[in-house]
């Protein structure tokens, strides 16, 4: 009985140290990537516009993950990283468009309104670089980046580069700001407020929003784009003919 409990309580060691090594290893991982990345922006700067997904707007209970990104993309444009901003993110858990949301707080901030979008289609992160990405090509944007945490950033790697060629990446670098004692501003939500709101738990099963974070919705898009891109081609085809 002391055997197996002695046997119990060493596997029970060596699983927990080795947790806290791997996530001390990837914590370092991804910290040297936004500090390389950043780096790299710095010689490229400036870009036409980076791209900020959304995270749920909850009026005096805003995370700490929404302040950071506001507070970084504000600090991208300020020290001439971008000359605009596109946020990017529908009502999804919370009844407030979130691009709304967080282009008001930013714009409360001192960032000129004209240089800051919403991008309000999204609800999940692939959706939130590809459709901005889609509208800062629409706005005439050339030069792009994607600003959020390095984690996401990092996660987001391969399917920028299939699905939105050319967008590099400035991810936050933890410790560059000191953020400790600022607030995001208060701000009136009356436009950013989404009519007959109903949360995406409810509208959408765990495996369908999984699906839609791998880009299932993405996809489904680029296909109909394509088959519509066809049937215009053909039209036009068949008129000429």
């Amino acid at each position: 009985m002391r055997k197996g409990l002695k046997k119990f309580v060493r596997i029970f060691i060596y699983v927990h140290i080795f947790l806290a090594v791997s996530l001390l290893l990837t914590h370092c991982t991804f910290k040297r990537y936004a500090e390389k990345s950043y780096a790299r922006a710095k010689k490229d700067k400036p870009y036409d516009v980076i791209i900020v997904p959304g995270v749920p707007y909850e009026k005096e209970n805003t995370t700490m993950v929404m302040k950071m990104r506001i507070f970084w993309a504000k600090h991208l444009y300020d020290s001439g990283y971008t000359k605009n901003i596109i946020f990017s993110g529908a009502a999804v858990y919370s009844p407030f468009v979130e691009a709304l949301a967080m282009k008001t707080i930013a714009d409360s901030l001192g960032i000129p309104a004209e240089h800051t979008f919403a991008e309000t289609k999204a609800e999940h992160s692939t959706e939130n670089i590809y459709y901005s990405w889609r509208l800062a090509k629409e706005l005439g944007f050339k030069k792009i980046a994607l600003a959020t945490d390095p984690y996401q950033s990092g996660l987001l790697r391969s399917f920028t580069r299939r699905y939105c060629p050319g967008v590099k990446a400035i991810p936050i670098v933890f410790g560059m700001l000191d953020i400790s004692n600022k607030s995001l501003p208060v701000i009136d939500t009356t436009s950013c407020h989404a009519d007959g709101f109903v949360s995406i738990l409810e509208r959408e099963g765990f495996w369908q929003r999984f699906r839609g974070t791998l880009g299932k919705r993405v996809k489904e898009d680029r296909r109909e784009s394509k088959k519509q891109k066809e049937k215009s081609e053909e039209s036009v085809s068949q008129t000429t003919y």
